[in-house]
């Protein structure tokens, strides 16, 4: 993409490739760059992830597509642990014997090097944009400017939560200690980078409380209010519920596990015809053990979700596990899809129990709160309109990417 030289050049480090934008964070970093993108030359260094990217088709056609959007987009880089299943336990050895954390390893890979030293030599960046503490080992060798650094969530924090819910000792001594290593690479690096780019106000806190006196700035998800938005408000389905999400990610798959074993039996039984819609990505053993529930489709990855929310009676957001702010909370609202969650799973957003949303956390409690939106259409429009409401006034992209662009351009002055 052509743009005028007199602008500041962005150097962006991605940890995957940001097209399409169908997962959480592929559409945040998407949204993000492209909002960037009208105010400064963004120059993008992706890695690519298997399961977004399966064949080479898809990552050129992804690679494509951002090069009309941005200024310059590097080849992605592959990370090797997910080519090669070796180079994983590998790592998780490195890991364990030198001290550092599992993510020094899994993004070392020689190709991501040479294609920061080519985007620099094609533009010496007035600012670089870090996607992810994961790629620390890279920043030391970067030129001297502002850095920020964004947070997704305190991986430290999840990584502890995770490790309480997982089964088998070694498994949770093994994550305890990838929570420690982290924990301290945040306290290293957060309060030596130029601004700590955080989800919402809780996250904003509990980094703050690991690294003291880190500079931060609350970014939060958005929403393409114009894209997702009720095409014809056409009834819903009667009784359909929906999940979005891949369940390759653990805390998807742990949310969609709690609500089939322990929410679900319930629906079904005080209202039988109901039926759930899974969305997103899933290994192969778990889309058939969830076929197996009565009433459940695995729709797999779809190309367009709004035909799904757009017909779905509500969209059910059972987290257990996670940071930063929900995607498919802020989809749904913009679609006037009802949403029932988790506290944890609208954690951080402007959600109002009862009034844009309904929040329970106790199983039978949460069954219920379906129920009732799936039998009165008059509640599940009044949620539906109200979600849409706050999508507008409070996470529409254009909103916040600018005001993330007015801070880049402060730092940058």
């Amino acid at each position: 993409m052509a743009s005028p030289k007199s602008r500041p050049a962005i150097l962006a480090l991605a940890q995957c490739l940001p097209y399409p934008p169908h997962t959480g964070v592929t559409n945040r970093v998407y949204h993000i760059l492209t909002g960037l993108q009208s105010r400064f030359d963004v120059f993008l260094v992706p890695f690519f992830r298997r399961f977004h990217h399966p064949d080479q088709g898809a990552i050129l056609e992804a690679r494509d597509a951002l090069r009309r959007e941005l200024t310059w987009t590097a080849g992605p880089i592959p990370i090797p642990a997910e080519r090669h299943r070796i180079r994983r336990v590998l790592n998780h050895f490195a890991s364990v014997f030198s001290g550092q954390p599992y993510v020094r390893f899994e993004y070392a890979a020689s190709g991501f090097g040479a294609a920061l030293r080519e985007a620099v030599a094609t533009r010496a960046p007035s600012l670089i944009h870090a996607e992810s503490l994961d790629l620390y080992s890279w920043f030391s060798g970067l030129p001297r400017v502002p850095l920020t650094l964004t947070h997704h969530s305190v991986e430290s924090d999840l990584l502890r939560t995770r490790a309480l819910m997982t089964p088998g000792a070694h498994a949770r001594a093994y994550l305890r200690l990838q929570a420690r290593r982290l924990e301290r690479l945040e306290r290293e690096w957060a309060p030596r980078v130029a601004a700590n780019v955080m989800m919402s106000d809780v996250d904003e806190a509990r980094l703050c409380a690991v690294a003291p006196g880190a500079s931060t700035v609350v970014v939060p998800n958005g929403v393409d209010v114009e894209y997702f938005a009720p095409a014809s408000r056409s009834p819903q389905v009667r009784g359909k519920v929906i999940f979005i999400g891949p369940t390759y990610v653990y805390q998807n798959r742990d949310a969609v596990d709690w609500f089939l074993d322990s929410i679900w039996p319930r629906v079904r039984r005080l209202e039988p015809e109901a039926t759930l819609d899974l969305i997103g990505g899933a290994r192969e053993g778990d889309s058939a053990r969830y076929a197996a529930h009565s009433g459940v489709t695995v729709c797999g990855q779809v190309k367009d979700v709004r035909p799904f929310l757009e017909s779905a009676s509500c969209s059910v957001v059972p987290l257990r596990i996670g940071g930063g702010t929900r995607l498919k909370i802020l989809d749904a609202w913009a679609m006037e899809t009802p949403v029932v969650s988790t506290v944890l799973g609208c954690e951080g957003l402007k959600a109002v129990d009862g009034e844009n949303i309904i929040i329970r956390d106790d199983p039978d409690a949460f069954a219920d709160a379906v129920v009732s939106v799936l039998q009165s259409p008059p509640t599940g429009r009044r949620l539906g309109t109200a979600g849409r409401s706050t999508a507008e006034s409070v996470y529409s992209w254009d909103v916040i990417t600018g005001r993330l662009a007015d801070y880049y351009a402060a730092l940058i002055g």
